[in-house]
């Protein structure tokens, strides 16, 4: 028993001696870790209400303090800086002094391919720290992008009408000692000029809508109405090319929206049908109120029984400028904006625009709308 309480002894001792050496290493440690450079006054605040990425980092290249921005934008994970790009931008500052500025494309995930536009500047923090600004600027890249492609193509789709009205009033003059020539030309740039003039009504409705209030002043908008005017301004048309018009569906449906805007996509969309449909076939228009748990959807569909759609092109037909036969599409006076712009008006009134079509059968183009929520009594509409 004695050698056992010695040996008990001698154990206790020794941990005692290790718990004081170990006290004593963290203690020495501390003071090491407090000598390390703190952050200037005020930053810190800043760093936490920066809407752009903010990161201090030290001599190390650790990340001191990072703004919320700069790990939702996933730039700095677990106190470092994952970009190698940034990474060497921190320390070229780190080598000189000297701030700089640069645009990157960071990766915007672990998928190969998909990348994220920022920029940068890096500067000096005091003797050992570097500051590093990141700014998202995908989006903004992304408008640039899409303006310029939409002034070539608005360029583009200038060009030849301007260009056979320039042909065409030069022919005019050559042949002016013969009357019937005269005429027949006067005529094609009639013809021109109105296709001219349709191309830069697209273009300023299309432009508008694209902004950032589509809907200035909403009011209550009856589709019975709506329907009522796009089938008077398209009966003529369809009575030229023997094309039978018949709306239906169900009366008393009313949305929240622009009416003008309404008429303009609807009418888009008849105006297509009757344009392309083969003569003495039919277009019906119908209005339906679907009822669902998350609320009443209104349904406007407008179907041909013309060639139909292919299943490629359906994917691209509400993009700018897409036509499915560019030469019909000119034949008939097309300005290829159509369809886009019914796609924004659909997405401005907080509702979507979708084609269904078969080939050899036809084509239905549907505008769902959230209803008004007054609207729950159906009855037929007489056609």
């Amino acid at each position: 028993m004695a050698g056992l309480a010695g040996v008990i002894g001698v154990l206790v001792g020794a941990s005692a001696a290790l718990a004081v050496r170990v006290s004593e290493h963290q203690q020495s440690a501390l003071p090491a870790r407090a000598s390390s450079p703190a952050l200037p006054p005020g930053v810190a605040d800043v760093l936490a209400v920066l809407r752009s990425s903010g990161v201090v980092l030290d001599a190390a290249d650790a990340v001191v303090k990072a703004s919320p921005a700069a790990y939702s934008l996933g730039i700095v994970r677990n106190d470092h800086l994952v970009s190698d790009e940034l990474l060497d931008l921190v320390r070229q500052v780190r080598r000189d002094g000297e701030i700089r500025e640069a645009d990157l494309e960071l990766p915007r995930g672990p998928i190969p391919g998909s990348t994220r536009a920022v920029w940068a500047r890096v500067a000096p923090l005091g003797s050992t720290q570097v500051l590093l600004l990141v700014e998202d600027r995908t989006d903004t890249h992304r408008v640039d992008a899409v303006r310029r492609d939409f002034v070539a193509n608005v360029s583009h789709e200038l060009k030849t009408p301007v260009g056979g009205l320039a042909l065409l009033a030069e022919a005019m003059l050559d042949a002016a000692e013969d009357p019937d020539a005269v005429r027949r030309f006067a005529g094609r740039m009639q013809r021109e000029a109105d296709r001219l003039s349709r191309l830069v009504q697209d273009v300023i409705e299309l432009s508008r809508l694209q902004g950032h209030d589509p809907l200035e002043q909403p009011t209550l908008v009856a589709l019975d109405d709506v329907v009522a005017e796009v089938a008077d301004r398209s009966r003529l048309t369809a009575e030229t090319r023997h094309i039978t018009l018949v709306c239906g569906g169900d009366a008393g449906v009313k949305v929240v929206g622009d009416a003008r805007q309404l008429v303009t996509a609807l009418g888009n969309l008849v105006d297509n049908a009757v344009r392309y449909a083969p003569q003495s076939s039919r277009v019906a228009v119908a209005v339906r109120l679907v009822e669902r748990p998350e609320g009443a959807v209104a349904e406007i569909s407008v179907t041909d029984e013309g060639p139909g759609i292919a299943e490629a092109e359906r994917e691209r037909i509400f993009e700018r400028f897409y036509r499915i036969d560019a030469a019909r599409s000119r034949e008939t006076g097309g300005t290829g904006l159509g369809l886009s712009i019914v796609k924004h008006v659909a997405a401005g009134h907080g509702g979507e625009a979708t084609v269904w079509s078969d080939e050899g059968t036809g084509s239905t183009f549907t505008l769902r709308l959230p209803a008004a929520p007054s609207d729950r009594h159906r009855s037929p509409l007489s056609p």
